[in-house]
């Protein structure tokens, strides 16, 4: 064996259990495995979870927020200063900000991420070349799949069009949208979902994102979704406007979503920052409802968006951070609610990224994190150490910890 992990939990209430790692995946789980390895880890009881997964993040454009400040907090001037300063970012300037936020990423776990990564006519595709450029650099650390994003919107912007089937044919992984921030929206939606079916690669839209319901465009993917055949191969971030529906108007929604099989990804660091700006009373929380969607049957995930920019002016690259935020928020800490909160940046975000080698299964792709806690249901709100992060087979993260108290 290549790596033998011995006694680790992988659930509440089982026997620990070892793991068998050999030319990069899982070749055994099993009570007590007596067998020669490379490597050793004496899990000693702590949990043992599949790599975290990072959904929906922006690296081309994190580590800016003291650039150009959002002095008001709303998301209109998050877009506004960004669109200032893209232009302004250089080719080593990308590199620098992205690597030192995939580091942050990989310290913290992270094996598989999605990428929004942006371009249009003002900045050109310096940051998606410099992303894609990225994603080879980093294989044996991530996993990464790049979202063709166009941020500024693609038919108010003349020559975006050509440069989304430009990103597509640099080999892009998914097609992204931002159907409120064009016009008319419904045209943008169907041009997302022609270069989809064109290249045959999955959708990913940022989606009404915004405090009320008005103009809300969801139902309009659903039905795009189940006509065009792309049934659980798409993709919503923020959604927030949901929120502000009554029950019986989004019912009908959600059962929607579940048939057309939406995965969410819930962006509280963001949504909660720059949402509900407006509200003089009674501040709303601005995300999308997280429990009635799960309960409803849509494949919640949890995911960062931004670090250190002007639409999240903070972040460490630590999404068990970030789901932790999640769960006062949108009051996920109940007894029943809790040990659901793990599979939103693990097993659910496999889904949505359509990660057939993910999780701790004979056969299945090591890529492993050994937590500092011996809690499942507690291994978000313990925020543990990462003790031991292993990618396709490989220790890439180690973590020891020193803590006296004196007394």
């Amino acid at each position: 064996m290549d790596i033998l992990i011995k006694k680790a939990k992988l659930q509440e209430g089982q026997e620990l259990k070892d793991i068998a790692i050999k030319d990069g995946k899982i070749v055994a789980i099993e009570n007590n495995i007596e067998s020669d390895a490379a490597r050793v880890i004496e899990a000693n009881g702590k949990v043992l979870i599949p790599g975290l997964i990072e959904s929906h993040i922006h690296l081309d454009k994190a580590l800016i927020a003291d650039r150009l400040p959002n002095k008001s907090g709303t998301l209109q001037e998050a877009l506004s200063v960004t669109a200032q300063l893209k232009p302004t970012f250089t080719r080593e300037d990308i590199i620098d900000r992205a690597e030192r936020t995939l580091e942050m990423l990989i310290m913290n776990g992270v094996t598989n991420i999605r990428t929004h990564s942006e371009f249009d006519p003002s900045q050109g595709m310096t940051g998606f070349e410099v992303v894609m450029g990225l994603k080879e650099k980093y294989k044996d650390l991530v996993d990464m799949q790049v979202v063709a994003f166009p941020q500024e919107g693609i038919l108010k912007a003349p020559g975006t069009e050509e440069m989304m089937y430009k990103a597509m044919e640099m080999g892009a992984d998914v097609v992204g949208g931002i159907p409120y921030n064009d016009t008319p929206w419904d045209k943008h939606i169907d041009l997302v979902f022609e270069i989809a079916k064109k290249y045959n690669k999955p959708i990913d839209f940022h989606q009404d994102f915004k405090d009320d319901a008005d103009g809300i465009t969801i139902e309009y993917v659903c039905d795009k979704t189940i006509a065009e055949g792309f049934v659980g191969r798409v993709s919503v971030g923020h959604l927030t406007a949901l929120g502000a529906l009554p029950k019986e108007r989004l019912e009908p929604i959600i059962k929607k979503m579940a048939e057309a099989q939406i995965n969410v990804m819930s962006l509280p660091a963001t949504d909660l920052h720059l949402g509900g700006r407006h509200d003089e009373y009674n501040v709303r929380r601005t995300l999308t409802p997280v429990r009635a969607l799960r309960d409803g049957g849509v494949n919640m995930c949890i995911a960062t968006n931004n670090i250190r920019n002007p639409f999240t002016p903070y972040g460490t690259g630590d999404v068990i951070q970030t789901a932790m935020l999640a769960i006062p928020a949108a009051h996920l800490g109940g007894a029943a609610d809790l040990p659901t909160v793990l599979p939103m940046i693990t097993t659910n975000p496999a889904k949505a990224l359509g990660l057939d080698d993910y999780g701790i299964e004979v056969g299945k792709k090591a890529n492993l994190v050994l937590l500092d806690t011996e809690s499942v249901t507690n291994a978000v709100i313990d925020l543990p150490i990462r003790l031991f992060v292993i990618k396709s087979g490989k220790v890439t993260v180690e973590t020891t910890k020193t803590v006296k108290i004196n007394r």
